[in-house]
């Protein structure tokens, strides 16, 4: 990234040269000419563009990373209205280092950390991806390497299986399990070392070994017991199968960049979804780093990194970035590494379990929807009004709410007391009302000292201060309508045809996602790349076509035309900003359109009331149940890898787990 000094420079330098080709005399091409006359100015141009072509070819890739970086900083800077970046002095300067993040808006994610990241990342990116116009060609200029992902060439069994979970077999540390199929062909369509993965299930399971058509063996590892007993066995159900891939060539690839010092991202959890929690990591972040301390001695930094949506799949969202702490390995595991084995799953196992924690400490991770919803209108009903909150703060309050939650939840088992479901039942309903009403909790504030009744009068003013703060309201909804509708003009004619087809193009493309994926809800983590995608595409179709209206239709001279055609990029951008200025506007309008309607008003009316009682409970539970959660209420710099930790053993030391030959009931 250029320093502040580089970039003095760079301008300095620049208007020197715009300098010294505006006066003739200082024109350092024109005195050569003039100086040797036998010299053309054609030949100085032709050296000149042999020279920039032998330093284009030369430093090819990192030009190209530079340019396609610039092109994602306008994209983001279209999309979105607002990126926070939390954390970067967590990023080493120099030297390998590897990034972890969780991935929740498919393209998008890789496109936000290069832009707000001061190392040049390579990525690793679905070959499915890969091969994708557009994606692809992005994907190769920005230096990314190319996986193949079992789940990308899944194919439907035949026939349906079962699988007897109370007969797990044991072998030294290894256990598996029988699965039994009807109409199967497994000797034809499986082989060993693929994976089998069961109906409305995202995990694959390997196969140990194929005795029949009609039977095979399941190696039994971490969470496979989890997904076998979440099937309705032995009820037999469709599998998919998923073929074992080599990723011989892929890790070499991957390692050789790291021994040069350069940088990896990684998202482990192996595919975007839409989900409020992480996904269970691939163990291929954990096997890179073991890799590369064992054959270049490197302990690769492994900086977890937090990606935080605001309306993601939405025009204009927000986004919070956040680089958390590296995670480092152990050095006196690398024995067990290379001993391979049960050892070797153990320490890659535990390296894992460290970095989720550490992803964990970047994210506001909750159970659903409904309690990220209900997290963060506490988080902004605790806080003080009028308080200039920065990212950090905003994230370190959202990440207090959300494991007090989590362990609160452990601490009563999930039997929550009644006070507590009221409350958030309460928090939830005063959310859904300022949805209804389109006005944001902080808009609540002002209502508070303003009169909403329209037909009473105004406490403590006399008649003619009331009418003149009704003439005000109408004046604001004036206005506001006036300063849209001309944001909306250069909108409608500029982006406005793209806007509309790129909403429709996602929507399917979201729906097609949805259909063939085992971990995503509603599919919203696909929409905003597919928008961009195709933005990219049309956003040039357009210019195009007006540009050919101008040459047809109008006696414009060439220079003319190609002024227009090259001010179609600016027109199009000041469009967007005016139009999102206009949307601003549009959500400002909303309170005051709402004073008109009699039923809204009086619902306007009571929520300062509401939010004053809701604040005021949320206040005093927290004073109540605060001090039992340690460092989360009283530390102001807490350590989150080390609570997410804790929050862990909490979880699995409350868990009551059901011994596998167990009987379920109704069985």
């Amino acid at each position: 990234m250029m320093s502040e000094l580089d970039y003095t420079k760079a301008q300095l330098a620049f208007f020197y040269v715009i300098v010294l080709l505006s006066v003739d005399v200082l024109n350092p091409v024109k005195i050569f000419l003039h100086v040797f006359p036998a010299i053309a100015p054609w030949h100085v141009a032709t050296v000149a563009i042999g020279c920039i072509a032998y330093t284009f070819i030369v430093n090819m890739r990192p030009l190209l990373y530079f340019a396609t970086k610039i092109f994602f900083h306008s994209l983001l800077s279209i999309f979105f209205s607002d990126i926070d970046v939390v954390g970067r002095q967590n990023i080493p300067k120099y030297g390998p280092v590897i990034f972890t993040s969780n991935h929740a808006n498919q393209f998008m994610d890789g496109i936000t950390i290069m832009c707000t990241c001061q190392r040049t990342i390579s990525y690793l990116v679905a070959e499915k991806s890969w091969r994708r116009p557009i994606i692809g060609h992005l994907a190769w200029s920005m230096g990314a390497v190319p996986v193949k992902r079992a789940q990308d060439g899944a194919s439907k069994g035949t026939g349906k299986v079962t699988v007897d979970v109370k007969y797990v077999s044991a072998s030294g540390e290894s256990s598996t399990v029988s699965v039994r199929g009807t109409g199967t062909k497994f000797t034809a369509e499986i082989k060993v070392s693929d994976k089998i993965r069961f109906s409305k299930s995202a995990l694959g399971i390997k196969v140990a070994s194929i005795e029949s058509d009609d039977s095979l063996t399941l190696k039994v590892d971490e969470g496979v017991l989890d997904v076998l007993s979440s099937q309705p066995f032995p009820d037999y159900v469709s599998f998919d199968i998923l073929p074992r891939i080599d990723q011989k060539d892929m890790y070499r690839s991957v390692l050789e960049r790291l021994a040069s010092g350069a940088t990896i991202g990684i998202f482990p959890e192996g595919g975007s979804h839409d989900r409020t929690d992480l996904l269970p990591l691939k163990v291929g972040v954990a096997l890179i780093a073991y890799s590369a301390l064992e054959k270049d001695g490197i302990n690769i930094p492994i900086v977890p990194v937090g990606l935080n949506y605001f309306r993601a799949h939405r025009f204009r969202g927000k986004a919070t970035v956040e680089f958390g702490s590296p995670t480092y390995i152990e050095p006196s595991t690398l024995a067990g590494f290379k001993q391979g084995g049960p050892e070797k799953r153990r320490v890659c196992n535990e390296l894992l379990g460290r970095i989720e924690d550490s992803m964990r400490s970047v994210i506001v991770s909750v159970p659903d929807y409904e309690k990220l919803q209900m997290i963060h209108a506490a988080r902004r009903l605790y806080r003080q009004d009028a308080a200039n909150e920065t990212a950090e703060q905003r994230q370190d309050m959202g990440r207090r709410f959300a494991e007090g939650y989590k362990r609160m939840l452990l601490k009563v088992k999930g039997d929550l007391p009644e006070q507590w479901l009221s409350l958030q039942s309460r928090i939830l309903a005063y959310q859904k009302e300022l949805n209804a009403l389109g006005i944001r909790d902080y808009q609540v504030v002002g209502l508070d000292y303003e009169e909403v009744e329209i037909g009473s009068k105004t406490k403590g003013h006399g008649d003619g201060e009331t009418v003149l703060h009704r003439m005000n309201v109408l004046g604001h909804i004036i206005h506001l309508i006036f300063i849209s509708v001309l944001a909306a003009i250069p909108s409608i004619l500029l982006n406005l045809p793209v806007g509309l087809i790129a909403r429709t193009y996602s929507n399917r493309r979201r729906k097609v996602a949805l259909a063939a994926s085992k971990v995503k809800i509603k599919g919203y983590d696909v929409m905003l790349s597919e928008r961009v995608v195709c933005c990219i595409v049309l956003v040039p179709t357009l210019w195009l076509v007006y540009g050919l209206i101008l040459f047809f239709f109008t006696s414009l001279d060439y220079p003319s035309l190609a002024v227009c055609f090259t001010c179609f990029p600016l027109f199009s951008y000041w469009s967007i900003m005016a139009a999102a200025s206009g949307m601003v506007d549009v959500k400002d309008l909303r309170p005051y359109v709402m004073r008109m309607i009699p039923s809204a008003r009086k619902r306007l009316a009571a929520l300062p009331a509401i939010r004053k009682a809701l604040r005021a409970d949320l206040r005093s539970m927290i004073r109540d149940i605060g001090p039992t959660m340690g460092d989360i209420y009283y530390e102001k710099d807490v350590n989150w890898a080390k609570i997410t930790t804790e929050t862990k053993m909490m979880t699995m030391g409350s868990e009551t787990s059901t011994p596998v030959g167990a009987t379920k009931k109704g069985d």
